[in-house]
């Protein structure tokens, strides 16, 4: 028999087709400016993770692509957003999100995450999770498993819904106001329902701590706490799933180690590869 997991069904994504935008290129042909565009971001991305351990400048990445350095800019802070980035004292690091991508595992990651989250499992024998922010959608990107025959066991690099998963409610709360506001209108257009949501990303910002209690896994609780960069928008968090009889007699302990551990890799502990 296969171990219960929390299942979650994946957002599917749409193609729509574009006018484009042509202007002359060297050659006297014509390119899609949104072309363009596509073409800077993996340039971005390409130099990036080929970068060493002491990430990239914003000045460097204008040069090595030959671009403003404010077009460059938007781009990246782009890139930050969505966790393929993430940004400390003005260099850009491959982030989270990059494995979500390439699906190679906990290499893709800086090692102390992965190492956070076997300390979280080894005292707690629930399965522990780090999740990133891509667009509107959550990916768990990593997860260290419990050994119990009954657990949680999430889809790595799937994009899945965000709300009520306790992670998402961690990205939500701490969004740029203008953004949280076209997630609300676009996922919760009814204003009582709005409402709801903003009073409990109220108390999320204030504990660093998230709670879903079964409204995405039925039987499991799901907790989380935001891995904070500065003023930077959060796009990582560490999460715990397992089943409610188990996790509810010991719900507030977990939550402070949880937040212990977030509190951590905060102060500068997911800097190290």
């Amino acid at each position: 028999m296969a171990p219960q997991r929390d299942q979650s069904s994946s957002e599917q994504s749409g193609v729509a087709s574009v006018a484009k935008e042509t202007r002359p290129g060297p050659n006297g042909s014509g390119v899609a400016a949104e072309h363009r565009t596509v073409a800077r971001v993996m340039a971005i991305l390409e130099h990036v993770l080929a970068s060493d351990a002491d990430g990239v400048r914003l000045l460097d990445l204008s040069a090595a692509i030959d671009a403003p350095k404010s077009s460059v800019h938007g781009l990246a802070k782009g890139l930050v957003a969505t966790g393929y980035f993430r940004e400390e004292r003005g260099r850009y690091f491959p982030g989270p999100a990059i494995s979500s991508l390439i699906a190679v595992g906990p290499t893709a990651l800086p090692a102390v995450y992965h190492h956070a989250l076997e300390q979280l499992t080894a005292r707690w024998n629930e399965t522990s999770m780090l999740a990133t922010l891509v667009g509107d959608s959550l990916v768990y990107v990593h997860a260290v498993e419990s050994k119990e025959f009954i657990r949680a066991a999430p889809d790595l690099n799937v994009r899945m819904s965000m709300w009520p998963r306790s992670s998402a409610k961690c990205f939500l709360a701490f969004m740029q106001p203008r953004r949280l506001e076209a997630y609300l209108r676009k996922h919760h257009p009814d204003p009582a329902d709005a409402e709801v949501v903003r009073q409990e990303l109220e108390t999320v910002r204030e504990t660093r701590v998230a709670v879903n209690r079964g409204g995405a896994g039925g039987a499991h609780i799901g907790i989380a706490s935001p891995v904070l960069a500065g003023d930077s928008q959060v796009t990582v968090a560490v999460a715990m799933a397992g089943p409610r009889p188990r996790m509810d007699e010991r719900l507030e302990d977990m939550l402070q180690s949880l937040r212990e551990t977030t509190e951590m890799l905060s102060r500068g502990g997911g800097a190290s590869s």
